[in-house]
């Protein structure tokens, strides 16, 4: 969370704004004492109160989402046949081997 003091917030006001709307919350000081936090808006239309932290855990590349489709992709192909005596464990070694 970025520091601000108050009168860094009154001179770059639009500037702070503008982090808030790409997610980051602003913590404002007054002689180094907190007063006030400015958060961006969550409204019924936005994915959940998360979306903004994970953007900005994204955009610092600490995480990477994961594609669209790909669960599709995944559920298309049908697991591999039980054989009669065979070995459930065999059979889910090889199905980690072949990336699935």
């Amino acid at each position: 969370m970025k520091t601000a003091t108050i009168s860094e917030t009154k001179n770059g006001l639009s500037a702070l704004l503008d982090r808030v709307r790409h997610g980051e919350s602003i913590l404002i000081t007054d002689r180094n004492r907190p007063v006030a936090r400015l958060e961006p808006m969550v409204s019924a239309g936005d994915a959940g109160p998360d979306e903004a932290r994970l953007a900005r855990l994204e955009r610092a590349g600490v995480i990477r989402r994961a594609r669209r489709g790909r669960l599709e992709e995944i559920v298309r192909v049908p697991p591999p046949a039980p054989e009669p005596d065979g070995d459930i464990v065999a059979a889910v070694l090889e199905e980690r081997r072949s990336g699935r």
